[in-house]
């Protein structure tokens, strides 16, 4: 019995010696670093959901509805120091947002968008792309620490209001036009 009490003990105070010899045989070397880097790229998308809509006009009558509404998604990531996101609707032109090529024209003024079941407005303002007094400025989104990465939706019911001006004689023709839809992040 005394006998293997001591191969216990002496199998423990081996143990015990290896486990001290293995420590005390570590090598380590100095640390080194690598440098990382990442970039997000900053970003301003604007996706439409149809890219045509059609009118049937009648002669001298305000509701002339467009046959769809269009969805206008604005997507952005933004990098620090920008202020506010912008979403227009603009014409190249006031005279000749619609024509039929032979000189008859349906101005800016008399076309008109209902962004998100709001008024329905003319287009008839300067603004940031576009020609003089043929745009209208849908949003305006201020950026904070909160909305740098975010999005915005705008739904468009269109109108031609051929009530005003020559438009009530408008010569019965097939008019077209291109409707610019563009958004801006400012600093």
């Amino acid at each position: 019995m005394k006998t293997g009490t001591l191969s216990r003990i002496a199998v423990v105070v081996l143990a015990m010696t290896f486990a001290v010899s293995t420590a005390s045989a570590q090598l380590n070397s100095g640390a080194q670093t690598i440098a990382l880097n990442a970039n997000l790229t900053e970003s301003l998308t604007l996706n439409l959901s149809a890219n045509a809509v059609n009118f049937t006009l009648a002669a001298g009558t305000a509701a002339n509805p467009g046959s769809t509404n269009i969805t206008a998604t604005t997507t952005w990531v933004l990098k620090p120091g920008r202020t506010a996101v912008g979403v227009y609707a603009y014409f190249a032109s006031a005279a000749a947002a619609l024509t039929d090529g032979v000189g008859d024209n349906i101005p800016s003024s008399a076309f008109f968008i209902a962004d998100n079941g709001g008024a329905s407005t003319a287009l008839t303002n300067t603004v940031a792309f576009g020609g003089a007094n043929a745009g209208y400025q849908m949003a305006n989104v201020a950026i904070t620490g909160a909305n740098k990465n975010s999005s915005r939706t705008d739904v468009m019911a269109f109108n031609i209001n051929l009530t005003g001006g020559t438009l009530p004689q408008l010569p019965a023709n097939t008019y077209t036009g291109t409707l610019n839809i563009q958004a801006q992040a400012t600093p």
